[in-house]
């Protein structure tokens, strides 16, 4: 019973620590790795480190291209009369609104 208890607690320390830290094995170039050498030393960042923040940009990149790419789609769908004159009644009141408020 005592064994079955610290088996299970191994159990999911293993798993506690699994989900918060994943090593893993890449395989990069003689001259980006030399890069990257210096770059953390220049910084006082580990390897690891630089790595993260590296993905963390270049995953942000995508999500905001992706973006980008669903608002252009959105966007280069011509107007229709309705989505038209209610654009047009907005620029005017709003127009109208900052005269309003200059004065």
């Amino acid at each position: 019973m005592g064994d079955e208890k610290n088996s299970r607690w191994m159990v999911n320390n293993i798993t506690f620590c699994h989900i918060y830290s994943m090593k893993t094995t890449i395989s990069i170039t003689d001259e980006i790795f030399q890069e990257i050498e210096r770059f953390s030393k220049e910084h006082r960042y580990s390897r690891s480190q630089v790595f993260v923040m590296a993905i963390k940009v270049f995953l942000e990149k995508l999500k905001s291209k992706e973006l980008l790419n669903a608002l252009n789609k959105v966007y280069s769908e011509p107007e229709s009369l309705k989505e038209t004159t209610l654009r047009e009644k907005s620029k005017a009141y709003y127009s109208k609104k900052k005269l309003k408020e200059k004065k």
